[in-house]
């Protein structure tokens, strides 16, 4: 006898509302899992990362290090990092991203206590190279991670939940350095105890990590079993959608002429967003003459304003379903504020600026990184993922050690405030003219405005 079919009673306005109820469910319980972790571990990622432009307030006058050194050193970083980041972004699309970010939280939790205990310019250099490969993927993996559990039009507001740990990172830094900075236990000067105290959440989350994250949804025990088809169903038709247009090999991805227009951007915006992390610092003491306590403290406030933008630029990105312009207006507006700051001499308006200028900047973040997901998938995606911050990433280390030569030559902070004018005016022009078509849309909705059905 042949296999009967399956019939559905169910009247298609019925079936409408049980399937938006199933959708709202999974979609607000795979959010609640995942994002307030994946934040807390890249909240840790970026403190660890950048602690250095803090110690700096002392650390350069206690070793003896010029700008130049530290800038170098800073920067160094992104040499190390570069190196192994596209391989590490596709071990986490093939194998597992729940042990290779364990892996990378607990590398990089050891060398930065080890970075506590550093003397010479040598020494700093390698502390800082080593931590740059321990940490290398780790942001591309998470960005991958997300492909695997956020459709499309929920991507830009889950970058956002992940990316919003930078200028978070920026405030919980601020208030950890003012207060570390004026310790000095067994006799050992406070900026060293920043990098102990700082290195150790790191190889406690990355334990907690190997068994708290889910590498898919296929695995997910905290699913039921109609939320886990109900999430694979999506995103196995979205990837489908794109191959349908177009199916990518790794080579042809990294090769695809709209992945190698985006890290122009990315590029100029990293060379001027790494100059005025790792310098912002050094840039309010010098205008304010005030103590490293406080002046930490006043670091503080572009991370409050970068939280709030990078929310609300990704929900309104993905509300509209429009990316390009989403990406390139912070870039601008932050662009302009740091020219303002160079032509400029009044304190308060000067720190306004820079306040302004970092906050409004992080909001490009999150829109910017949902653009290649419009186009790849799985590995190729991946790669894409990794080529893009990796080369953007050398940005990062010309953007520090740019402005350490800048600071030495001139002697004035004038030179450094253009360079990074100048770099986000640039980003957010070229982005502008890129424009990419969403495949998953059946009418091929450009970035440029057109509603994605997709959004919601």
């Amino acid at each position: 006898m042949a296999p009967q079919s399956v019939v559905n009673f169910c009247e298609p306005p019925g079936c409408r509302v049980e399937t938006h109820g199933l959708e709202q469910a999974t979609r607000r319980r795979v959010a609640v899992r995942l994002l307030p972790f994946v934040f807390l571990m890249y909240i840790i990622s970026y403190v660890d990362r950048v602690n250095v432009s803090f110690a700096n307030l002392r650390m350069s006058a206690d070793l003896g290090f010029s700008d130049r050194i530290f800038g170098l050193g800073a920067g160094i970083f992104f040499v190390g990092y570069v190196l192994f980041e596209i391989p590490g972004a596709v071990i986490v699309e093939r194998w597992s991203a729940r042990k290779w970010m364990a892996r990378i939280m607990i590398s990089w939790g050891l060398v930065t206590i080890v970075t506590g205990f550093v003397r010479t310019a040598g020494q700093f250099y390698a502390a800082r190279f080593l931590l740059g490969v321990a940490e290398a993927s780790f942001f591309p993996g998470m960005i991958v991670y997300l492909t695997h559990w956020f459709r499309l039009s929920d991507r830009a507001k889950a970058i956002a939940s992940l990316y919003a740990a930078v200028p978070a990172a920026s405030v919980l830094g601020s208030v950890l350095a003012g207060w570390l900075l004026t310790i000095k236990w067994f006799g050992i000067t406070g900026w060293r105890w920043l990098f102990v105290v700082e290195g150790i959440p790191p190889v406690v989350v990355g334990i907690v990590a190997l068994f708290y994250l889910t590498d898919r949804p296929a695995q997910a025990g905290w699913l039921s079993e109609a939320e886990r088809n109900w999430i694979l169903h999506e995103l196995e038709a979205e990837n489908a959608a794109k191959k349908k247009v177009r199916s990518y090999t790794v080579w042809q991805a990294l090769t695809d002429r709209r992945v190698l227009m985006l890290i122009v951007p990315y590029f100029l915006a990293h060379i001027g967003a790494q100059a005025s992390i790792f310098w912002i610092p050094a840039f309010i003491k010098r205008l304010s003459g005030l103590p490293a306590s406080r002046v930490a403290l006043l670091v503080a406030l572009p991370g409050l304003l970068g939280i709030l933008g990078m929310l609300l630029n990704g929900w309104h990105s993905d509300r509209t379903g429009e990316r390009r312009w989403h990406a390139s207006a912070p870039l601008v507006c932050a662009g302009v504020a740091y020219l303002l700051i160079g032509s400029g001499s009044n304190f308060s308006i000067s720190i306004a600026l820079l306040v302004l200028g970092g906050g409004i900047f992080f909001s490009y973040y999150p829109v910017f990184w949902s653009i290649p997901t419009m186009v790849l998938s799985e590995t190729a995606a991946a790669a894409s993922f990794g080529m893009i911050n990796s080369i953007g990433h050398i940005g990062g280390f010309i953007g520090p050690y740019a402005v350490g030569r800048l600071n030495d030559r001139t002697g004035s902070l004038l030179g450094a405030f253009l360079l990074i004018a100048v770099c986000y005016l640039l980003a957010g022009t070229v982005l502008a003219f890129i424009t990419i078509p969403s495949p998953v849309s059946s009418t091929a909705a450009s970035l440029s405005g057109k509603q994605d059905p997709a959004a919601p």
